[in-house]
Formats: structure tokens, C-alpha cells, sequence
């Protein structure tokens, strides 16, 4: 199956806006380069300069070129507009997740929710266990903070009919 070059995909490696803008700054820098080189005079000597593991995944998800202007022009519009409009979800969790969990939450996420979403991971220890996920206009507590405090009234009430069965003793 032959992927339609002018759709492009976020690798799972790139999971928040942070890693975004990292790639549109490599991406810029790269073209800079080579577009300067194409100025210099032939001959000279120069050492193309080194990409990312995550530019390499994404050139390499997408099967593009990074020495194609077009293809680089091309990617750059990509991830500056996903930079821009594309869905972010906040997540926090009371501890730093593992990047292996991250990678297969993003994966999910992406092949449910929205193929763009970016992800941005909070750090929140008093939630307990669990996690907290916001989005622009939603948020949903799913901790065990927020699990306890719901429970409150039957806790009390079974610790208030634990007393009483002990005082009638």
C-alpha cells in the first residue's frame, strides 16, 4: 500500500507542542543550510548538519526527502500549522509516566480521538493514582483523590455506625 504523499503523519515520538516546535526549528535550520549551500561556490567543503532521531522518524514515517525543497517547504507548512491548530490534551498524572506508557497513550489517542492531538503531561502527586485530563473546554478528574472525596458520606457513615455498634457494647 502506497501512502498519498500529500498526507503527513505524526510520528508517535512527537507527542506535544514542545516536540513540534523543536521539529519546525530543526526543519528551518536544515533549509537554511542548504539553501546557503546551494549559494556556496562548488567544491567547498561543508558538514551537513546532524538530524534529531525525532526528524529522522518523522522524514522517515512520512517517506520524505529532507533534501527536496519542496519536501522540506512542504513539512515545514505541516508542522507549523499543527503547532497551531492542532488539539491539545492535558494530562497529569501524580507521577512521571513511563515514555513507553506516553508513546502508547498518544498512539490511542490519536487513532481515536484526533490524528494530530498533542499531548502535554503534568506532574500532579496529590491525586494519588489516577489522572487528571483537561481540554480546552473540558475537564474530567479521574483520580483517587477525587474517588475518596465522593466517598466521603458513606466513609463517615460507616465509621459513625462503627461507633455507635462499639458504644452499645
Amino acid at each position: 500500500m502506497e501512502q498519498d504523499k500529500s498526507i503527513i503523519v505524526l510520528p508517535t515520538g512527537v507527542t506535544g507542542r514542545m516536540d513540534v516546535g523543536r521539529l519546525v526549528r530543526e526543519v528551518d535550520a536544515l533549509d537554511q543550510f542548504l539553501e546557503q549551500a546551494a549559494v556556496r561556490k562548488p567544491g567547498t567543503p561543508m558538514q551537513m548538519p546532524k538530524t534529531s532521531k525525532l526528524l529522522d522518524e518523522m522524514l522517515e514515517t512520512n517517506k520524505i526527502n529532507a533534501l527536496v525543497e519542496d519536501d522540506r517547504k512542504r513539512l515545514l507548512n505541516f508542522l507549523i500549522t499543527v503547532r497551531a491548530k492542532a488539539p491539545v490534551m492535558h494530562m497529569s498524572f501524580s507521577a512521571d509516566p513511563a515514555p513507553l506508557f506516553t508513546q502508547k497513550l498518544v498512539t490511542w489517542l490519536r487513532d481515536n480521538i484526533h490524528p494530530l492531538v498533542l499531548l502535554h503531561v503534568g506532574i500532579q502527586p496529590n491525586i494519588g493514582a489516577g489522572c487528571i485530563v483537561r481540554t480546552t473546554n473540558k475537564q474530567f478528574d479521574l483520580s483517587l483523590k477525587q474517588d475518596f472525596a465522593k466517598q466521603h458520606p458513606l466513609l463517615m457513615a460507616k465509621i459513625h455506625g462503627s461507633v455507635q455498634e462499639v458504644s452499645h457494647e
